[in-house]
């Protein structure tokens, strides 16, 4: 996906959680969909968040970074590409990087 996001915006790349199993052992149908949080692989950053005094803030992540994030509620930010899922996250949407 060739696409820049502007501000503190990140393109991300969703990563499939094929857990079907809950840890209490429940099994979920194929037609839940986790809403809460998931895992997204960074693909592309904006340039960061201007601050009241014109000085551009840097970003906390970086390309390849894997993060989890707060998943959008809205369509309107995702994207598919070759039937790969992207999402169009603020970093303030992003909740930590996992190492």
């Amino acid at each position: 996906m060739n696409l820049k996001p502007l501000s503190n915006n990140v393109l991300v790349a969703y990563i499939e959680d094929n857990e079907k199993t809950t840890k209490s052992g429940i099994v979920l149908p194929e037609n839940v969909e986790k809403k809460e949080r998931t895992k997204g692989t960074v693909v592309a950053t904006g340039p960061g968040k201007m601050n009241d005094t014109g000085t551009r803030l840097p970003m906390s992540v970086k390309v390849g970074d894997t993060i989890l994030f707060s998943k959008p509620w809205s369509d309107e930010k995702k994207l598919e590409d070759n039937g790969k899922k992207y999402y169009i996250v603020s970093e303030e949407d992003i909740l930590g990087i996992i190492e």
